[in-house]
């Protein structure tokens, strides 16, 4: 029943910027953490920075100071601003939930994020 889709991927040279979008359908989003995960070929799908129902963040120590987690509770969408992209920040991306209510998590489809050098 939960959608999130997401949007913003894309290729991007070192140095550059991207800003992804998760859009969340079918859960009562501003009761709901929100994080994105990222996956590099070979590696384990890992957190980058999570945004709880009040505001509250973290991150990865490896994105602190260049990423940017938000959220829009009147649009049921979270953004990750990423500044300053590295080559090492390759990866698909994805959108997660974990509903308040039930503790289920959600995914979204995941995208993919490919910085050059």
């Amino acid at each position: 029943q939960v959608r999130l889709v997401e949007s913003g991927g894309g290729l991007v040279q070192a140095g550059g910027s991207l800003r992804r979008s998760c859009a969340a359908s079918g859960t009562i989003f501003r009761d709901n953490a929100m994080a994105w995960y990222r996956q590099a070929p070979g590696k384990q799908r890992d957190l980058v920075a999570r945004i709880t129902s009040v505001g509250s963040t973290n991150y990865a120590d490896s994105v602190k100071g260049r990423f940017t987690i938000s959220r829009d509770n009147a649009k049921n969408t979270v953004y990750l601003q990423m500044n300053g992209l590295k080559p090492e920040d390759t990866a698909v991306y994805y959108c997660n939930s974990i509903d308040y209510w039930s503790g289920f998590p959600s995914w979204g489809q995941g995208t993919q994020v490919t910085v050059s050098s």
